[in-house]
C-alpha cells in the first residue's frame, strides 16, 4: 500500500503539530488550512480541537459547521474518537438529530441552550446557532470572547456569516477545500463587487484579502479519490495546489458479476460498467439533441446503470476492506446539477425497479462533503442550447468528480464540446475583484477532453 491507515495518520499528526504551532507564535488573527477531496479536513479539525482542548490552558474550544449535518458528524467523530472528551453539541429548538441523540458517549451533552455547554471542553453548533450564542453574550456578557475557534468548511461559509460571529473569538483555525462550491445567495451582490468584506465572498477570501500575510498550510493527499481520479480532479480544478491520491493502484480493486444473456440491459450499459470497474471512469454520450432540463433519456439511462449494477452485482477490495467486499445500495450515489433532475432520477429508479431510498440521489450542492464507491454523473450540460454561469461552475464540476472511491460514471449527450467553443467565458468583470480561478470553462475543457477518451 502506497501510505495505507499509518501513512494518514502520521500526516495528520504533523499536520496537527503545524497548525498549533502556528496558533501559539504570535498574534496572526487566523490560521488557515486548505485541502483536496477528501484529504482528511475533518480528521485535522477533530485532531485540533482535541489537542487544545486538553492542553494546559485548559481551553473550551468552539467549533463552526455550515450545515447541521457537518455539525453531527463532527460531534459524533469526536465521542468515538475521544471518548473522555466533554462534548456539547448545540442544536436549534428542533432537536439533536437521531444518530447524535442515540450516541451513547456519556460526556456527550445535547442542548440548545449555551448556559448547558459551560461545563463542555469543546462546543460544536452551526454559524448560524452561533449568532444567536453571540447575540445572547452581547447582552449579559459584553466583550465575551473564546481564546480560539476552529471554523470548519471555510470556503462554504459566506464572508457575511464569518462577521457576524466574528466578535466571540480572539483568533480563528480555518480549514475549507477552495475547489467547492462557493455558497449560494440569490441577492444581485454586484454592488458589494471589489470590495474584501463583500459578503458574497467566501468566509476564507475575506480573511485572505483583508491579511494577505496569511499563507494556507496545504493538505497534499486525497484519501478518498483512486489515482485514477486523482490526477484529473487536480489537474482541472487545483491547478496551482496539486495533489496525490493516497493510495497505489493496486491497492483498490472493483469488479462487476457476468452479465446476463436473458433480459439483459443494452450493451453500452455492460460496456459502461466494465470499463468503469476497469479503469475508475466511464463516459456514455447519448446522441446531441436540445431537451428539456428533466431529461428523461438520462434519467432512465443513470437508473438503469444503478439498476443493471445492483443485478449483476459488484464487489470492490480496499484499505478499509482487503479481502472484499459487496457493493451495496448505499455505497452507490446520483449526482445531478438541479432538484428536478434528482425528481426525475427517483421516478426512474422506481420505474427500473430499484427503490431510491436505497441510494442517494442528490444535487452537488446537496451532497459536498459525502463520499461514496460509486458515483454516477448527470452531465450539467447534457441537452442544453447554452452554457450559463450556473453550468459552467467549477466548484459543480469538481464537487460532482470527487464523490467516489473506486469509479465515476458520467452521462451527458454529444455537442457538449460544441456547447463550450459557442459559449466562450463572457461573465463580466469588476475592478479590484479577485479572478476566479479555476475558471470554469476552463475546467470543462479539460474534463471533456478526459471523458472522449473513457468513452463507453
Amino acid at each position: 500500500m502506497k501510505e495505507g491507515r499509518a501513512g494518514f495518520e502520521a500526516l495528520n499528526l504533523d499536520l496537527t503539530r503545524r497548525v498549533l504551532e502556528a496558533l501559539e507564535s504570535g498574534p496572526s488573527p487566523a490560521v488557515l488550512a486548505e485541502a483536496p477531496p477528501g484529504a482528511g479536513k475533518s480528521t485535522l479539525t477533530t485532531s485540533v480541537a482535541h489537542a487544545l482542548a486538553i492542553s494546559d490552558k485548559k481551553l473550551r474550544i468552539p467549533i463552526v459547521t455550515q450545515t447541521n449535518e457537518q455539525a453531527d458528524d463532527l460531534t459524533l467523530s469526536l465521542a468515538s474518537k475521544h471518548p473522555g472528551l466533554r462534548i456539547a453539541r448545540l442544536t436549534g429548538a428542533g432537536g439533536p438529530s437521531r444518530a447524535v441523540a442515540s450516541c451513547p458517549s456519556r460526556t456527550l451533552v445535547s442542548t440548545n441552550k449555551f448556559d448547558d455547554a459551560s461545563h463542555s471542553q469543546v462546543i460544536v453548533a452551526t454559524a448560524r446557532k452561533w449568532q444567536y450564542v453571540r447575540a445572547d453574550r452581547d447582552k449579559h456578557q459584553p466583550g465575551f470572547q473564546f481564546e480560539v475557534a476552529l471554523i470548519d468548511e471555510a470556503y462554504q461559509m459566506r464572508s457575511d456569516m464569518l462577521l457576524g460571529i466574528a466578535g466571540l473569538y480572539e483568533q480563528l483555525f480555518c480549514v475549507g477545500d477552495p475547489g467547492q462550491l462557493d455558497p449560494f445567495t440569490i441577492v444581485d451582490d454586484s454592488l458589494w463587487k471589489g470590495l474584501w468584506y463583500s459578503p458574497a465572498r467566501t468566509a476564507m477570501g475575506t480573511l485572505r484579502a483583508a491579511h494577505p500575510e496569511l499563507e494556507p498550510i496545504q493538505l497534499p493527499t486525497s484519501w478518498r479519490l483512486p489515482p485514477s481520479a486523482a490526477g484529473v480532479v487536480a489537474g482541472a480544478f487545483y491547478p496551482t495546489a496539486p495533489f496525490d491520491a493516497g493510495t497505489a493502484a493496486s491497492d483498490r480493486s472493483l469488479a462487476v458479476g457476468k452479465a446476463s444473456r436473458r433480459g439483459g440491459a443494452a450493451p453500452e450499459v455492460d460496456d459502461a460498467l466494465e470499463r468503469a470497474a476497469a479503469t475508475g471512469w466511464a463516459y456514455l454520450e447519448l446522441p446531441e439533441r436540445l431537451t428539456i432540463r428533466t431529461d428523461h433519456e438520462v434519467a432512465r439511462m443513470l437508473a438503469g446503470l444503478v439498476h443493471h449494477l445492483l443485478k449483476r452485482g459488484a464487489t470492490c477490495s480496499d484499505e478499509r476492506s482487503p479481502t472484499g467486499r459487496r457493493v451495496a445500495a448505499d455505497c452507490l450515489a446520483v449526482i445531478t446539477a438541479h432538484n428536478d433532475q434528482v425528481q426525475a432520477v427517483r421516478k426512474a429508479l422506481s420505474e427500473a425497479g430499484t427503490d431510491p431510498d436505497t441510494l442517494t440521489v442528490s444535487t452537488a450542492n446537496k451532497i459536498q462533503g459525502r463520499e461514496y464507491d460509486i458515483s454516477f454523473v448527470w452531465h450539467p450540460l447534457a441537452g442544453r442550447r447554452d452554457a450559463t454561469a450556473f453550468h459552467l461552475e467549477a466548484g459543480r464540476m469538481c464537487v460532482m468528480l470527487s464523490r467516489h472511491r473506486h469509479a465515476c460514471i458520467v452521462v451527458g449527450r454529444a455537442g457538449a464540446s460544441r456547447l463550450l467553443a459557442e459559449f466562450p467565458d463572457a461573465d463580466p468583470t469588476f475592478l479590484e475583484e479577485p479572478e476566479k480561478f479555476p475558471d470554469g470553462w476552463q475546467a470543462n475543457h479539460l474534463v471533456l477532453q478526459h471523458l472522449e477518451r473513457c468513452r463507453a
